[in-house]
């Protein structure tokens, strides 16, 4: 389906004369253009199946254990506000058949991430992803968000972070979970 650049320019001059703004003056000339830029990128997910970016490198060892990536840089679009919450995505898997490349993980957050949704089921929909495109044992997936309609409006946290968990399989066992948990620690230290 892709961005109407067309139409959505049209609709934030709309939007910035709704506020009280003159759309033409100088410093908000070029701001259609770069906004629809920019939620461009914010949404590059929508209909983007990112189980294609799973490889198979080679056949998973029989005793295979977690493979956890940390400090997954993570942006997505709150659904509510349009803004956009930003922070670190862990994500470890237990191999089934095959192993995939670490870069395959990030691909998947980030396409995953790149379109309007909740933290909820941005965490969800990483684990399913995973589970499905690598046939894995077990998945776990961390986020460790920080939201800006939380931070810049309405209550104005701005130390506010927001952790959410999501597990399929053998890592939906605490003790397996408290082990992946742990190494992931605290990034504030």
């Amino acid at each position: 389906m892709g961005v109407d650049h067309d139409r959505a320019a049209a609709a934030v001059v709309e939007l910035l004369a709704a506020l009280g703004e003159d759309p033409s003056r100088p410093g908000l000339a070029e701001t259609p253009r770069l906004v629809v830029e920019a939620f461009g990128e914010f949404v590059a997910g929508i209909d983007t199946d990112a189980r294609a970016f799973i490889t198979a490198l080679e056949a998973a060892p029989s005793n295979a254990e977690p493979v956890l990536v940390t400090d997954i840089a993570v942006r997505s679009l709150c659904e509510h506000h349009l803004l956009p919450f930003i922070g670190r995505a862990h994500v470890a898997y237990v191999p089934g058949e095959f192993v995939t490349g670490l870069g395959s993980l990030t691909r998947v957050v980030q396409t995953v991430a790149a379109k309007p949704q909740i933290q909820e089921r941005l965490g969800e929909e990483i684990a399913q992803t995973l589970v499905e495109g690598l046939s894995a044992n077990g998945v776990l997936v961390v986020l460790d968000m920080a939201h800006q309609c939380v931070r810049a409006r309405g209550t104005q946290q701005t130390d506010s972070r927001t952790v959410t968990v999501a597990s399929r399989g053998s890592l939906t066992e605490p003790a397996a979970r408290a082990e992946l948990i742990a190494l992931i620690g605290d990034p504030r230290g």
